[in-house]
């Protein structure tokens, strides 16, 4: 009697390992080295070890770092071979590598030869600390905050990335005809975006998955991938599978399952096509959200509606996601980036801005604050007044959320670059981070300005009450032509009555 050969399913049991966190110790003594090696030896963050690298010179470390671009903290010595090696290094890391998600803590024990002030202005580092100061406790916590830090600028870059490639693999899927290619094009496309999400080890990571239709009130496979592929009928449609297939069409609706996800897509004929995906790593909420967001296009594409409204809608999903992140690090009050985009739109269009690029500014605006993922919570959610160098650290968000969207090509994400650039220069000139001056500030920063100052101030935060409504009034009549474009004042205040009911709405 021939063997009966099924598909391979994913059981829960399966041992799955997360990759460490990899950190890179520069420091000529080695000593050091011994040291901090023994306090991290047990140190766990989001049930991920540390694996710990190790160089003695600025020419060592640049080239652990070419080797290894995903070394999440550089605990850095200012004094090597020469006097200034752990500063050129972090020079070299920012202009020459480009990698700006490393988390870089500078450690001297000659504080005199690198002061703070001149070290954190002048160059790209996110802490400074004394060796003498760097406690088994204090050295913990350091570390804990730099990766904190680090995952939440990786996540944001892992979302770019993921937007990126649904918007790129929404375009490629849309070229064919053939629904059996359309469907293969969409599994290829779905398997891409899964492999976006490497915090699993795996020898033999393998992701099954097909396109099923229910025609003639049945099963029918139209597409498929790994162990699916070479299966048919009863071998293919195991009661676990059929099983799993039946919950979507009873849920009427998508749905994870720890190593499953099942697409649920029903088009205006009634007709029912699912995406069953299994994968040998579990799938993350990263991975769902991508998913989601992806299976919307694919919707799409099944209707054959045009696809420009749904692109539109999946950035916004994806820039409301990435407005969030930032939103309950800094413990902002709830909903403030879609206040400040609906307030930001509404000035755009009564300021003579096209239709398309009023739209532009309502999903780039949300991500005005994006780079403060980058500033340590002492300084971040610190309820008090900052220190003078403590804000010239929290002024850097603007820089890093330039370096976080400017790389994209796409204008979306190019206007968010800019927001998060410039709403921060006031018209006088005497705003940061390039003082600029007037019209050379561009509109979109002009309008988020404004936007982002009057809602900051109508509600709550952690270092302050909400203002009233005639103070906020009083003081925006007073920037005008200071910190904020005299037209945008005027419009504002011409219409308190309209701005003020989108913000009562959206809180």
């Amino acid at each position: 009697m021939d063997d009966f050969i099924f598909a391979e399913e994913i059981t829960e049991t399966q041992k799955i390992s997360l990759k460490p966190w990899k950190i890179l110790i520069s420091d000529d003594e080695k000593e050091i080295h011994t040291i901090t090696k023994i306090v991290l030896s047990n140190f766990i963050y989001e049930n991920r070890k540390v694996e710990i690298y190790d160089a003695y010179s600025r020419s060592e470390t640049i080239e652990i770092l070419k080797e290894h671009d995903d070394i999440a903290v550089l605990l850095l010595d200012v004094v090597m071979e020469t006097d200034d090696a752990g500063l050129l290094v972090a020079r070299d890391i920012r202009e020459t590598l480009k990698n700006n998600l490393i988390r870089i803590i500078l450690r001297t024990g000659q504080p005199g030869s690198a002061p703070e002030k001149d070290v954190i202005s002048k160059y790209d580092i996110n802490d400074y600390k004394e060796k003498t100061e760097l406690t088994t406790t204090k050295l913990f916590t350091t570390v804990m905050t730099a990766l904190r830090s680090y995952r939440d600028l990786h996540l944001i870059e892992k979302n770019k990335k993921g937007l990126e490639q649904i918007l790129e693999s929404t375009r490629r899927i849309m070229q064919f005809k053939s629904s059996a290619l359309f469907a293969d094009s969409v599994l290829n496309e779905l398997i891409v975006l899964l492999n976006l999400s490497k915090e699993v080890e795996l020898k033999d990571n393998k992701v099954n998955a097909m396109i099923v239709d229910t025609s003639n009130n049945q099963f029918n496979k139209i597409a498929s991938k790994g162990s699916f592929e070479n299966l048919e009928g009863e071998y293919l449609f195991t009661k676990s599978i059929t099983d799993k297939l039946n919950k979507a069409i009873s849920l009427g609706q998508s749905y994870f399952d720890h190593f499953d996800y099942v697409g649920y897509f029903k088009n205006e004929n009634d007709m029912v096509n699912l995406i069953l995906i299994s994968s040998e790593s579990e799938i993350n909420q990263y991975d769902k959200s991508l998913l989601d967001i992806f299976s919307n296009n694919v919707a799409v594409a099944f209707n054959n509606v045009h696809l420009t409204h749904e692109i539109l809608d999946t950035q916004k999903e994806i820039i409301e996601t990435l407005s969030e992140v930032v939103e309950k690090r800094s413990k902002e009050t709830s909903n403030h980036v879609l206040r400040v985009a609906q307030v930001s739109r509404f000035l755009a269009l009564k300021y003579g801005l096209p239709e398309d690029e009023a739209t532009k500014i309502t999903m780039a605006s949300p991500l005005h604050d994006i780079g403060k993922t980058g500033i340590p919570d002492s300084i971040l959610l610190k309820p008090d007044k900052l220190t003078e160098e403590e804000y010239e650290i929290m002024k850097q968000h603007t820089q890093i959320g330039r370096d976080i969207l400017g790389r994209s090509t796409r204008p979306l994400l190019k206007a968010a670059s800019i927001i998060s650039y410039e709403h921060h220069e006031k018209w006088n000139g005497k705003g940061y981070p390039n003082q600029k001056k007037g019209d050379d500030i561009h509109i979109y920063g002009r309008i988020t300005a404004l936007a982002d100052v009057f809602d900051a101030l109508y509600h709550k935060r952690c270092y302050k009450e909400a203002w009233p409504l005639e103070k906020i009034i009083d003081l925006i009549k007073g920037e005008r032509g200071e910190h904020f474009d005299p037209k945008l004042v005027d419009i504002f205040l011409e219409n308190i009555d309209d701005i003020l009911g989108i913000v009562k709405r959206l809180s």
